[in-house]
């Protein structure tokens, strides 16, 4: 009981993250057979005993940074969107690669690896909410929002681009909404749409007419071609999960550890673990996962709405509306409704760091949550006093 009165903040959020977490640990441990007969001579509860240490180390952060007043992330937020942008640079130059990308910076001394784009996500998307809440009455003045809005944005998500074009688009997608919610006038959001729009119009040519003029763009060709062809040949990653999910027995799957495509799927544990959890465990266990996140949603976007100052709101909607998009889009892809964009599954995908900074990022949204109630409770508190 001592330590349950420790945890504040919207309990229904610790209950999904829990609940989150086990289904990653079950599915986790499913799907990487693979890897460990090519890695470790087939010994699965290598990756079992090192991704519950990750999780267990991702809710003891989630703790720690749910106890810290929400405000002083709008400081940190300053301090961190200088720190992003030498940090992707760097990344796109000297960065760990992994195929044609690279993402990743080493942790010296450590052998740890962490995706700078996490990091610059997480920052940019609590600066905007600054932005918006302190410069709220300059919104009308474009040279405002081009200088202390579009400006970072550009500059983040431009750097993110080049190696993951997925992130870059989900991140602009979410400050963009982000913006539309902080005030800022429609005329210049149709403004950065009519850009944007000419901006991908643009890279979409590149693609297929000189794909070897931009980074990656070989690559991002082919994945639309696939996508748009519908070949089972080409489109090999996306076929696999469509089988998983069609071969699952629909509504209680084949049960747990008995997938097939865990073993034809290259991302079984990662960028589709989804297929392989509806596989195993059926649709209504997708579905209900599903259900898991768009409450994570609904209860955020209550948090959001009850958070005293405008900060808070902003930086609560910011967060949770990207991390459940992010959700969203890994589904989407897992049944073929989106071309293959290498998202993982919020706190179900096999990683390390990701995980972390997923656990930062809900810890920050129940640090909102739990100054809500202390708010609260002193009000009700001066009402009987008085």
């Amino acid at each position: 009981m001592g330590l349950l009165n420790k945890i504040k903040g919207d309990k229904v959020i610790w209950i999904i993250v829990l609940l989150l977490s086990l289904v990653s640990i079950a599915v986790v441990y499913s799907s990487v057979a693979q890897l460990a007969f090519k890695y470790k001579g087939g010994n699965t509860s290598y990756y079992l005993i090192k991704h519950s240490l990750i999780i267990g180390f991702g809710i003891l952060l989630m703790y720690f940074i749910h106890k810290i007043r929400y405000s002083y992330f709008s400081r940190i937020s300053q301090i961190g969107i200088w720190l992003a942008a030498p940090l992707l640079l760097y990344t796109l130059i000297k960065g760990v690669s992994a195929g044609e990308a690279a993402r990743w910076l080493e942790i010296p001394g450590t052998g740890l690896t962490f995706q700078t784009s996490d990091f610059a996500k997480l920052v940019l998307l609590i600066y905007v909410a600054r932005v918006l809440a302190i410069k709220q009455n300059e919104l009308t003045d474009f040279k405002v929002v081009l200088l202390y809005l579009l400006l970072p944005i550009a500059t983040i998500c431009g750097l993110i681009f080049p190696a993951n074009f997925s992130t870059s688009a989900l991140l602009f997608c979410s400050c963009y909404l982000l913006m539309f919610i902080g005030g800022v006038p429609i005329k210049y959001l149709l403004m950065i749409m009519g850009a944007g729009i000419v901006f991908i119009s643009v890279i979409v040519l590149l693609i297929f007419n000189f794909p070897d003029a931009i980074p990656r763009g070989q690559t991002w060709k082919t994945r639309i071609e696939n996508f748009s062809s519908g070949d089972a040949e080409e489109n090999y990653q996306a076929e696999q999960a469509k089988i998983a999910i069609g071969t699952s027995g629909v509504l209680y799957g084949k049960g747990p550890g008995n997938s097939t495509q865990r073993g034809f799927l290259p991302q079984a544990s990662s960028d589709f673990i989804y297929a392989i959890w509806i596989e195993e465990f059926g649709l209504i266990a997708g579905v209900s996962v599903l259900l898991l996140y768009l409450i994570l949603l609904f209860r955020g976007i209550k948090i959001a709405q009850l958070a005293g100052k405008n900060f808070g709101t902003l930086m609560v909607f910011g967060l949770c509306f990207s991390l459940v998009f992010q959700a969203l889009v890994n589904m989407a892809v897992a049944v073929n409704l989106f071309p293959v964009t290498g998202q993982p599954l919020p706190l179900i995908s096999m990683g390390g760091t990701s995980i972390w900074f997923t656990s930062i990022t809900i810890g920050i949204i129940l640090s909102v949550s739990k100054e809500n109630t202390s708010e609260k409770e002193q009000e009700e508190t001066d009402e009987q006093e008085a």
